[in-house]
């Protein structure tokens, strides 16, 4: 990897290890949660702090800059349907206390599934595998799954069987494809990580159009509340839906 990429990926890490449940960092604590030698994230977080990404807080922590909270405002300015969405998420996250998020499908020659936000608040339980994760597995994620089957996608090209229970096969996705269409909601259990599962339901435009995923992740011994989960998504994502103007045929 050439050097000025080495650094930007580098100095991504490390913002990335922020989040809910890591508001703050000393260098020792987010060196090792990296992997990384502490004067090589020295460098980073100098460098950080120098552009206003990172501020230093107290005696040697570290939290998010300034300058972040300025370009997200204008991130959120260019979506407008994300503050009813965060709110959805949020009000999601309290009420189940699970992991809720919110996922969108990036259009390319190789369709990626985001986790634009995230929310812990209220939790009472341990976290579950890819809650730092930015880009999910569209293959073996309820969000992924559902995206890739409202817009007609195939799974994506050398995705990797990470459980006996991950879908790789196309003919099994074509079933489970038509499944969810007609179920506007997907499922996803034990297909990233054994004892991790998730829903997820789509967020609708004001023309119908699918916009993102809400979904919750959470143990799969959870799954027994399945009906009872599926019904608060549904909820929460009409909420939100009706919010941006959709109104559903009558």
């Amino acid at each position: 990897m050439p050097r000025t990429l080495s650094t930007v990926d580098g100095a991504v890490r490390v913002l990335e290890a922020f989040d809910a449940d890591h508001t703050e960092w000393t260098l020792s604590d987010l060196a090792r949660h990296l992997g990384q030698p502490t004067s090589t994230l020295h460098e980073h977080l100098t460098t950080l702090m120098a552009s206003g990404l990172l501020t230093r807080v107290g005696r040697g922590r570290f939290r998010l800059g300034w300058r972040l909270l300025k370009l997200s405002s204008a991130l959120y300015g260019s979506v407008p349907w994300y503050a009813a969405a965060h709110d959805a998420m949020t009000a999601l996250a309290r009420g189940t206390h699970l992991l809720a998020f919110v996922c969108v499908l990036e259009d390319g020659d190789t369709p990626r599934v985001l986790c634009v936000a995230r929310s812990v608040q209220g939790r009472d339980g341990p976290p579950v595998v890819g809650e730092t994760q930015f880009e999910l597995p569209a293959h073996a994620t309820a969000s992924g799954k559902l995206l890739l089957a409202l817009s007609g996608l195939p799974l994506p090209a050398g995705g990797a069987p990470f459980t006996p229970h991950t879908l790789t096969g196309p003919a099994a996705w074509q079933a489970e494809a038509a499944t969810i269409r007609a179920a506007r909601f997907a499922l996803s259990r034990d297909e990233w990580a054994p004892g991790t599962s998730g829903l997820a339901v789509p967020l609708l435009g004001p023309g119908g159009e699918v916009l993102a995923a809400l979904g919750v992740s959470f143990p799969t011994g959870r799954l027994r509340e399945r009906e009872t989960l599926l019904r608060r998504l549904r909820d929460a994502a009409d909420g939100a839906t009706w919010a941006l103007g959709y109104r559903p045929p009558s």
